[in-house]
């Protein structure tokens, strides 16, 4: 009795079930829920009809579909190796890191179609003709002039593709054996001629302040030789004002200190304990004393 009951009433209700259940299934179609790192795009009978970003977004169902879903994050090629030659004929291989992420979504999907080989066969021929400018010792010192290069060119030939670059990096640069083996024997060679240059500087350092030693301890014999010319001439000032003053007496006197002093150092010497004095050097004493006791 249920079972009747319950065919009867699918057999009544069956037209409005079928489209319930197809209204479901259109509202379900309808709503795309994008994630926060992704855009989708849309197509309408092969063409296209928007770019759905992160959140809630309606479409006709049936009608529209979700032909790509693209990611936004941030990409990193893997590392590429271009060779290259310099101006001055030197192969190099010049290994190279792109950093880029999808901003318009329509242009990556419609315009090209694989992205990482187009921008690595970009990066190429932008090295190539970078390095081929420049000299190997400037490729080595001014690789952030190549990474601008390389930044700037790529940035303007990509954006056609929807595609924005956030960074290049220029990882090492290789040469080969034989290039690597001229490159030590001359850096060797440059350390040696710089320590002969040191070597030589320190040898002239030291002559130069030789001669300054020599200088010094010339003008400083000068100075004390003019001291002692100094003294002697204000002893003989001395002793004209006192033969002046006190006339042949004063230069006796004198006479006999000089004699006096001579004696004392001739006495003072080894081996000199007896000392034969002339008749007329007794005499000059006596007179010496006798002027002192006068002077007394």
């Amino acid at each position: 009795m249920i079972e009747d009951t319950v065919s009867q009433f699918l057999g009544q209700n069956l037209v409005l079930i079928l489209l319930a259940v197809f209204l479901i299934a259109c509202i379900l179609a309808g709503v795309r829920i994008v994630p926060q790192s992704e855009k989708f795009v849309v197509e309408r009978l092969g063409r296209l009809r928007s770019v759905l970003g992160p959140g809630i977004n309606f479409i006709i169902p049936f009608m529209d579909q979700v032909k790509h879903r693209i990611s936004i994050l941030e990409r990193q090629l893997p590392s590429m190796q271009q060779d290259a030659i310099t101006s001055d004929n030197v192969l190099v291989q010049v290994e190279t890191s792109v950093f880029y992420r999808i901003i318009e979504p329509e242009k990556t999907v419609y315009r090209i179609r694989d992205v990482d080989g187009a921008i690595g066969t970009t990066v190429a021929g932008i090295v190539r003709s970078e390095v081929g400018r420049m000299e190997l010792d400037q490729v080595q010192s001014n690789r952030s002039s190549v990474i601008a290069a390389v930044r700037d060119q790529l940035a303007q030939q990509v954006d056609d593709w929807g595609i924005e670059v956030t960074r290049a990096e220029i990882l090492d640069v290789n040469l080969d054996a034989a290039t690597r083996a001229a490159m030590l024997q001359q850096l060797n060679a440059e350390r040696a001629r710089r320590a002969q240059v040191t070597e030589a500087e320190g040898r002239k350092r030291s002559v130069e302040l030789q001669a300054d030693a020599d200088l010094y301890a010339a003008e400083q014999e000068a100075k004390a030789r003019r001291v002692l010319a100094d003294a002697e001439a204000y002893a003989t000032q001395v002793v004209a004002v006192a033969i002046a003053e006190n006339g042949l007496e004063a230069a006796q006197y004198q006479v006999a200190l000089k004699q006096v002093e001579a004696l004392n150092k001739l006495g003072s010497g080894p081996g000199k304990q007896t000392i034969i004095l002339p008749a007329d050097a007794v005499e000059a004493f006596g007179n010496a004393f006798k002027m002192l006791k006068g002077v007394r």
